[in-house]
């Protein structure tokens, strides 16, 4: 593909620094290894996962890649008598895990190619190395008196941008450095606007700038020529490194920690604050400050990679920023990016965790003041100071500056209009990120209290104080139930007008007929009028508690002569025919 040719149709910019993590699923044993089945996930979304399928021997080829970093890692040694037992490979799956999570969760390790392609073998298939090598060497046809003298191999954190030692072929003596990056996730600008601000930055003129000698661009990359400096950038200077070494043997484990001294804290951190300023007044984003992108040039700093904005490319601190929803301008990026390399400066190290509870001892008071406006939790929760009031603090108020060359960056009215446009873009674009991450980290701490052993102790002795209560209001309904019956019977008793339920009538009646089957004798007629007169009598006598003596003498004044002798017709005998 040619240099100024479009890229592919649907080309997937993907944020590179949006974190993953891994999770060993399952392993399955085959016939001479184990598998171990793994879930990785891009960011907060359950749904952008996928899975992939590791060997031991894979982990391990993949921390001899990390020795370079010089850290000890926790890969679980090799076993060659008894690896599959089934005891034997659920811990090692432990440890396996255990190690994922310490390479994921360590910043520079987490965003390092190698890292990126053991969990993300679909997106990070390429080599870019090789990618950039011919688009610079389709521009070079064109411009024959630029010659590669070397890839700086893996000098830089970034993926997707390359650097290459260069040379002027009438110069041999002077050495040069080529970056070529492709675009990024936050490309909002027009291909012709892009293009038109990448050939601009050679003419940024600022002490505290790093000069651009040359810079060009397509649809899809940028390629940018600045001078080499053999004393490296503000990071070498604190990490005591070589700057053509790779990024992860510079900066992972560093071997001597130690902080810069007040007085160069004090400068730096000044000419730094400067440019900032300079660019903010200009309408320029910016969103890219630390210690790499800062070029010492004896005892000056100079603002490196403008274009990275340009392309779109996400900042190196974004998996922090993007936590604290009050840091969502790229001028209140710049300033929490500063707070970063501040603590690096101070100490010689980046800081372990952010919001920073607490600072260790520092050169002056005057240093953890300006930490604490930038790292701290009631910063990161309130939002930033700006750069002015940053200026105006007392350890850079009293700062002498003696440079006398006057910065010059014109940018045409249209331009300061897209540039315009694209930072709201990429600000509405960090917000929404940070609004999903708001609401998953709620919703994690819903979950995780609502699971954990002492909420579900007290569900338990709630439930238990609800049954107790229910049997309770159960046992009174019942018995206030039970009471109401009772009384209800008593009341029918007293009360022949509302209770249906004395049928003294029929039971009179009855008395009447008491013997069996037989039917009565006719001089029992003479008894009919006396049953008859009953139910007029009876509910009087019922009311006045004499019913039962009636019925006594009913009973005591029947003669047993009066019934009619019965007549019976036995047919039990056989019959014979």
């Amino acid at each position: 593909m040619a240099f100024m040719e479009k890229p592919p149709a649907g080309k997937v910019l993907l944020d590179d620094t949006v974190p993953l993590t891994a999770a060993i699923e399952a392993s399955q044993s085959l016939q001479s290894h184990t598998e171990y089945i793994i879930r990785v996930q891009r960011g907060i979304s359950v749904e952008n996962s996928w899975q992939i399928v590791r060997r031991y021997s894979d982990f391990d080829l993949l921390n001899n890649s990390l020795q370079i970093a010089g850290l000890s890692l926790p890969l679980p040694p090799k076993k060659l008598i008894g690896n599959m037992d089934r005891e034997f490979i659920a811990e090692r799956q432990k440890g396996l895990q255990n190690y994922l999570n310490v390479i994921t969760t360590n910043h520079v390790l987490s965003n390092c190619e190698l890292v990126k392609k053991f969990l993300d073998p679909n997106n990070y298939s390429a080599n870019y190395t090789e990618i950039a090598l011919q688009q610079v060497s389709m521009f070079f046809r064109s411009e024959p008196k630029w010659e590669v003298v070397e890839p700086l191999k893996d000098i830089g954190w970034r993926i997707r941008k390359k650097y290459f030692l260069m040379k002027i072929k009438n110069q041999p003596k002077e050495r040069l450095v080529l970056s070529w990056a492709d675009l990024g996730p936050d490309k909002y600008l027009s291909d012709k606007d892009f293009q038109c601000l990448i050939k601009l930055l050679p003419s940024c003129l600022h002490p505290y700038i790093y000069r651009v000698t040359f810079a060009t661009a397509n649809e899809s990359s940028a390629l940018l020529i600045r001078m080499f400096n053999e004393k490296g950038t503000l990071k070498d200077l604190i990490y005591k490194a070589k700057p053509k070494d790779p990024f992860l043997k510079k900066y992972c484990n560093p071997k001597k920690i130690q902080g810069l001294e007040l007085q160069q804290i004090k400068t730096y951190g000044r000419q730094i604050l400067e440019v900032l300023k300079f660019l903010h007044d200009k309408g320029f984003p910016y969103g890219h400050l630390h210690a790499s992108n800062v070029m010492l040039d004896g005892d000056t700093c100079r603002l490196l990679d403008l274009e990275n904005s340009l392309l779109g490319l996400p900042s190196f601190y974004r998996s922090y920023f993007s936590q604290f929803r009050k840091i969502n301008t790229l001028e209140s990026v710049d300033v929490h990016c500063f707070g970063h390399l501040l603590y690096e400066m101070t100490y010689g190290r980046p800081p372990d965790s952010v919001p920073v509870d607490s600072f260790p001892p520092a050169p002056s008071m005057a240093v953890v003041a300006v930490l604490e406006s930038t790292l701290s939790c009631e910063a990161c929760k309130n939002g930033m100071p700006t750069v002015s009031r940053l200026l105006q603090m007392p350890l850079f108020s009293d700062v002498l500056l003696t440079t006398s060359e006057k910065p010059q960056f014109k940018i045409p009215t249209k331009l300061k209009e897209a540039l315009r446009i694209a930072k709201e873009c990429i600000e509405k674009r960090l917000i929404e990120e940070q609004k999903q991450i708001h609401q998953h980290r709620r919703l994690t701490r819903a979950q995780s209290h609502h699971g954990s052993e002492e909420e579900r102790k007290k569900r338990k002795i709630l439930a238990r104080k609800k049954s107790k209560r229910s049997a309770v209001e159960n046992s009174e309904e019942y018995s206030a139930k039970y009471s109401n019956s009772n009384n209800s019977a008593g009341s029918g008793a007293s009360s022949p007008l509302t209770s249906p339920s004395s049928p003294t009538p029929p039971s009179t009646a009855g008395m009447s007929t008491l013997p069996p089957p037989p039917p009565p004798p006719p001089p029992a007629a003479p008894l009919l009028p006396a049953s008859t007169e009953a139910p007029t009598q009876l509910p009087p006598q019922a009311v006045n508690g004499v019913s039962r003596g009636a019925l006594l003498s009913s009973i005591q004044n029947f003669q047993k002569g009066t019934l009619r002798k019965a007549e019976t017709c036995d047919h039990s005998a056989p019959k014979i025919g």
